[in-house]
């Protein structure tokens, strides 16, 4: 399939600078598959849009404060480090703007600096010096590593906003941004209307969001991201399906861990490992039944994978109508709900 297939005309003032409050009051475009039409909703909605027996799964992912400033020791200049992923003996796969070669310093403050011990194209790796533990540089220097498109400085608010109130298993580098919608009053009402709730988790790392340049996407390849499915959540999939319920994930990122297992083992499960897999149209669903899902960048991994879960042309006709009733726009935006 050709790249161009999922563009779409945008209008940047949608984006989403901060999210509505409270998280709940988000919109909600729901998408009818089977009456192929539209309706307009809110979050909050969702106990009243699911039936008693459904099964909502969440990624409990927390993401770490882990965008820190730092000094280019050679030269002074102030550089941003992200710290994508741990990698055992103080390494971490990092991600840093400018040039910088095998041995080079950054420092972070009088006590902690980083020795950059790989720079190809395959990524960049430090060796950390500090008397503290890399999660506490977190704590003391981080900031919360929004996306590039949410053109503003990160502020303290950004630590509470941009997190689930699920969140529970620190490692990802980007919120899985359909849960930010979430509130612990529309959970007891989801509990009260009888639609129970699962987790999973999957860190989201760069494979998420790294750009497809190929012009065929067949020729995309997905980065590896860590994920784990329990043992109570494959058994209450398992329950939700034998008793007729629907399994609606909450995000792409759920979509992926589910669909993950079922492809690997053939049936559900529980299971940790790391998922490659590239979800596009043509991809045959074995186990979630339903998603929400924020709204996506165009030519993306992600609106690639809702594309494959709803039909081109439906997701097509859904950005434009959410584009004609300016719906909020990505991670702090609003979000569609596919039934």
């Amino acid at each position: 399939m050709q790249l161009s297939e999922f563009d779409f005309p945008f209008d940047p003032s949608l984006v989403a600078l901060q999210p509505v409050s409270p998280r709940d009051r988000a919109r909600l475009l729901l998408v009818d598959r089977v009456r192929k039409q539209f309706a307009h909703q809110h979050v909050a909605d969702l106990p009243g849009l699911l039936k008693p027996g459904d099964l909502l799964v969440v990624n409990d992912t927390k993401v770490m404060a882990a965008r820190v400033p730092g000094i280019k020791q050679s030269t002074g200049t102030p550089v941003e480090v992200l710290f994508v992923k741990e990698l055992g003996d103080r390494r971490w796969e990092i991600m840093v703007k400018g040039t910088f070669r095998v041995g080079q310093v950054i420092e972070f403050d009088r006590q902690s600096h980083a020795t950059i011990v790989k720079r190809d194209a395959t990524g960049t790796e430090i060796a950390v010096q500090s008397p503290v533990p890399v999660t506490q540089l977190f704590d003391e220097r981080g900031v919360m590593p929004l996306p590039p498109y949410i053109k503003r400085i990160p502020t303290p608010e950004d630590h509470l906003w941009y997190q689930t109130v699920f969140a529970k298993r620190e490692g990802a580098i980007a919120a899985p941004t359909a849960g930010l919608h979430f509130t612990e009053d529309l959970f007891q009402r989801l509990r009260e209307a009888a639609i129970d709730v699962a987790t999973v988790t999957l860190h989201v790392g760069p494979g998420t969001f790294k750009p497809v340049t190929t012009e065929q996407i067949e020729d995309h390849q997905m980065g590896g991201e860590v994920f784990h499915v329990s043992e109570d959540t494959a058994k209450a999939i398992v329950k939700t399906k034998c008793a007729g319920g629907r399994v609606v994930a909450v995000g792409t990122t759920v979509v992926r861990t589910l669909e993950t297992v079922m492809k690997e083992k053939r049936e559900m499960m529980p299971l940790s490992g790391e998922s490659c897999l590239f979800i596009t149209p043509g991809f045959e669903f074995k186990i979630v039944d339903a998603m929400m899902t924020n709204f996506h960048l165009p030519k993306t991994t992600l609106l690639m994978l809702v594309s494959a879960f709803a039909g081109i042309e439906p997701v097509r006709r859904a950005y434009e109508e959410a584009v004609r009733t300016r719906y909020r726009f990505y991670s702090y935006g609003d979000a569609m709900l596919i039934l």
